[in-house]
């Protein structure tokens, strides 16, 4: 028998395209399995899936205040979960006349800049938020810019005394993430990549989703 259904949590999650789940055939990714996992424990969840396609850090940070406001009113018991810097790292023709640099799309000092930017919009709105970092994709110069951004992510998260989960060194490791990237489309798993992703966020997610404030403590 089930466990009884609690109190209703909100949860906004934030970020790009592994946010989104692209490339996952059963449409949950990452996010998704998180929340039906705290559902299938017995507590009520709302979850927003705010991942955006391209979004680099900078694309989000001008987003997601306006898009979580609405979701996240006052008096709920709710929290953001932010995940972006792949497309920061992605490779871009400088746009200077005449210029043959090669940049990546965000300077990695700006990415960090928008990650404590993000972070604190949410501690004056009183949103607790939990950050999960880049996964790898099928491009090993890639994976290396991103290596240098989850470091600096995670810096920046445990100077903020912010909740980080680097997922990045376990799944460079892990032949089905890695087999579902290459045969998909160089980026995304498939399901079970995703679940690979999903399992190593769990028990944190299920601290935090424990921790998050209630009405009465906002």
């Amino acid at each position: 028998m089930s466990a009884p259904v609690t109190g209703d949590v909100r949860v906004c999650f934030v970020g790009d395209s592994f946010v989104a789940g692209v490339g996952d055939e059963q449409h949950l990714g990452w996010a998704g399995r998180l929340a039906a996992s705290t559902h299938a424990g017995g507590q009520a969840l709302t979850g927003y899936n705010l991942g955006v396609r391209r979004d680099t850090s900078t694309d989000v940070l001008a987003r997601w205040f306006s898009e979580c406001t609405p979701r996240l009113p006052a008096g709920v018991r709710g929290g953001v979960v932010v995940s972006f810097g792949v497309n920061d790292g992605t490779l871009r023709q400088d746009d200077a006349a005449g210029s043959t640099r090669v940049l990546t799309r965000v300077d990695p000092r700006v990415s960090v800049t928008n990650l404590l930017s993000l972070l604190e919009q949410a501690r004056a709105a009183r949103w607790q938020v939990l950050v999960v970092g880049p996964p790898p994709v099928d491009d090993e110069e890639h994976n290396r810019r991103t290596a240098a951004l989850d470091t600096s992510f995670a810096a920046a998260c445990s100077q903020q005394e912010v909740v980080y989960v680097s997922v990045l060194p376990a799944l460079l490791g892990d032949d089905v993430w890695r087999r579902e990237v290459r045969e998909g489309d160089g980026a995304h798993p498939a399901a079970e990549g995703y679940q690979r992703l999903a399992a190593l966020v769990l028990p944190v997610w299920d601290e935090w989703i424990g921790s998050l404030p209630g009405s009465s403590d906002r």
